[in-house]
Parts: structure tokens; C-alpha cells; sequence
């Protein structure tokens, strides 16, 4: 077993926490909840959730793309959430679709396939979470041909 953080957290006011890293240099990051509840000043939990999937997704693109050899590729990538209550009425993170949008053609890539294939066992954190809700990615090129995934799945995604 591995130890990751420690991470620290200081409630400022309201719902608002203050998030410090044990990384030198890196600066602490304030959260809030949204409203109602808080004043939307910061990323809520939620969006941390999506960001922590969407970055370990496209980093592990990157790596699994740089493992044959290709030049550093630029990628863009968004995330979308949806909640939805549980048997107690409680929201609970429903499905996620995280969309990855390569800054290249397809054809340019050494071994596309293979990575591809590959890079989603990679990520830590979405083999994770998924054991608790779905998450569908999509991988496009620079010509937004659909790579991988479904291209349903965010249709399909947004109705609870």
C-alpha cells in the first residue's frame, strides 16, 4: 500500500475550506459549495471529483501516447456530471462523461490503437470511482473524429 497527502484543510467561513498540499510551492485552493448552501467561491466537491477524473484520464493519455514514442500531444478535455437523489432523496454523483480532444490527427500518432487501448488502466482514480457510478470518455482528434467511446454516451448520460 501506498500513502498519498497528506492534504489540510481550514474552514474559513461558511462552507468555504482552504485546501493546502504537501507539495512545495504549490498554492493552497479555497472550495465553497454552491448555492444555496454556499457562495460558489470556490470549486465544489463535485467539480474537484470531475477535475481529479478528467486530469488523471488525459494524464494517462499523455503518458500511454508518450510510452510509443509520440511528441508531447496537446489535448483539451472537459466533464460533465450529473446527481441525482438516492433511496434517501440525497444527491449522489449519478454518471460523469469526460471528453478528451486531441490538439492532432489521429494519423499523426504512433501507435494510436495500443494506447488507446490501454491508458483508461492507467488512471488511479477513475478505476476508482467507477466501482461507485459510471463514467463514459470520449476520445477525439483535431478533425473531432470520435476515436473511442461512444458517441451516444452523453445523451444517454444526462437522464437519471
Amino acid at each position: 500500500m501506498e500513502s498519498v497527502g497528506p492534504i489540510n484543510l481550514a474552514l474559513e467561513s461558511g462552507l468555504q475550506f482552504r485546501v493546502e498540499y504537501d507539495l512545495p510551492g504549490v498554492p493552497a485552493v479555497t472550495t465553497d459549495a454552491m448555492p444555496p448552501l454556499g457562495l460558489g467561491h470556490g470549486p465544489d466537491s463535485e467539480r474537484l471529483l470531475m477535475a481529479s477524473v478528467a486530469t488523471c484520464l488525459s494524464a494517462s493519455l499523455a503518458f500511454a501516447l508518450r510510452k510509443y514514442r509520440n511528441p508531447e500531444t496537446p489535448m483539451r478535455t472537459s466533464a460533465q456530471a450529473w446527481l441525482a437523489p438516492n433511496e434517501q432523496g440525497r444527491l449522489r454523483m449519478h454518471s460523469m462523461v469526460v471528453d478528451i480532444h486531441l490538439g492532432v490527427a489521429a494519423d499523426s500518432l504512433r501507435f494510436l490503437d495500443r494506447a488507446l487501448a490501454q491508458y483508461q488502466d492507467f488512471c488511479t482514480v477513475t478505476a476508482s470511482i467507477r466501482r461507485a457510478f459510471p463514467i463514459h470518455v470520449r476520445v477525439f482528434d483535431s478533425d473531432a473524429v470520435l476515436l473511442s467511446g461512444n458517441e451516444q454516451s452523453a445523451s444517454q448520460t444526462s437522464s437519471p
